[in-house]
């Protein structure tokens, strides 16, 4: 059987060459993200279960579970629960995601790809695949730093993959494309960004711009869900459990819908939906107004269970001015006259920054769980800090 590899080495020269000398042997790799605390990183050893690891002291045996011969990468995720899975990709799989994306952006060996999300999430490792397949020239920093992405397109880097608070850091015209993933973009995202819509389950985007790639089949159930099926989609997980039904179709727990010109719109996920006094109400749809109030430099929105209303919808904003923030009135009046009355926020939280993973998305169970939390504050602001 062949071993699963743990790589515990920064982004990098020395990162790339460890995955091929893995995949040259015929063994799978398992990247780490750096940055876990310890307790989390003995939770996910102990969950993916490596038969190897390789750090940069040296290689190291561990008490692991092989994988089948083809599996190429397995990614960590983290389900509802926190607890996280691992997502079995193929080789077969990583090269159809690399083919699809190449073919829609016109890749060749004359572009160079920039990586500088972390390679430890599918859409920072994604790149490198992408790279590799294409034959394209490649760049791996050890992380997301402005300076230095302006740098490498100087140096010749012409596509890059990024989220949208890294994308206002930088000057998106130096690059020729700029896939875009993570988290909901900009109202005024560049012409040259494509937006994408994926998981760690689909090995990456599978849909750009509302489009389904070539070879990828979106279709929506009966009550919403978007379902997708592909080459490109995971084997199993690490458990040896699958989400894919018995006709191949991966059931995403986002809710969606085709728009008029026949592109999917992904309003969600099924759990971020708010149900107030009988109403459906998409966090999405509410930020997206909250966001263009002169008092709001961020928000988010999630539904919190009330008494009264099943849900009542609340709004955390980082104010644009810390001394004056916009108070609930404020922000009710504004998007009454926006949206319906029954989307407007009935709780405002002001926080010093909203927490997010480390692709840049907004974490909305952590603002849910520190407004449960025990600790003084007042009904309408939460002047605490919030770490995620």
């Amino acid at each position: 059987m062949a071993e699963l590899v743990a790589i515990d080495l920064t982004a990098g020269q020395s990162f790339i060459d460890a995955v091929r000398r893995a995949w040259d042997h015929g063994d799978a790799v398992f990247p780490i993200d750096r940055r876990l605390p310890p307790p989390a990183r003995r939770q996910l050893l102990a969950v993916i279960r490596p038969t190897r690891i390789v750090t940069v002291g040296g290689t190291e045996q561990l008490e692991g579970d092989p994988v089948q011969t083809g599996d190429a990468l397995v990614i960590a995720t983290s389900g509802s629960t926190g607890i996280p899975k691992g997502v079995v990709l193929t080789h077969q799989a990583l090269e159809a995601s690399a083919r699809a994306t190449s073919s829609r952006l016109r890749v060749t060996n004359r572009d160079h790809w920039l990586a500088c999300l972390p390679l430890a999430h599918i859409g920072g490792f994604s790149v490198m695949t992408k790279a590799l397949v294409a034959g394209a020239g490649l760049t791996v920093l050890p992380g997301f730093d402005a300076d230095a992405v302006m740098a490498a397109a100087r140096a010749g880097a012409n596509l890059v993959s990024l989220v949208p608070t890294a994308l206002a850091r930088i000057d998106p015209a130096a690059f020729r494309v700029i896939v875009l993933g993570g988290s909901r973009p900009p109202d005024d995202r560049p012409a040259n960004a494509v937006v994408t819509y994926g998981m760690t389950e689909t090995g990456s985007g599978v849909v750009y711009d509302g489009v389904p790639l070539d070879s990828v089949q979106v279709r929506i159930a009966g009550d919403g869900e978007v379902l997708v099926r592909g080459p490109m989609l995971l084997r199993c997980y690490r458990d040896g459990s699958t989400p894919l039904d018995g006709d191949g179709w991966l059931h995403t727990n986002d809710i969606g819908g085709w728009s008029d010109d026949g592109r999917l719109r992904v309003m969600g996920r099924r759990g971020d939906l708010i149900i107030t006094g009988g109403e459906n109400v998409w966090p999405d749809a509410v930020e997206r107004e909250l966001a263009d109030h002169p008092g709001v430099g961020q928000v988010s929105v999630a539904g919190i269970d009330d008494a009264e209303w099943g849900q009542r919808v609340v709004a955390w904003i980082v104010a644009s001015d810390p001394a004056a923030p916009p108070s609930l009135a404020d922000l009710r009046n504004w998007s009454n006259q926006r949206l319906p009355s029954f989307m407007a926020p009935k709780q405002l939280v002001v926080v010093n920054e909203l927490p997010r993973t480390s692709l840049g998305k907004v974490s909305r169970q952590h603002l849910v769980d520190a407004l449960h939390s025990p600790g003084p504050r007042s009904a309408n602001r939460f002047n605490g800090e919030v770490n995620g």
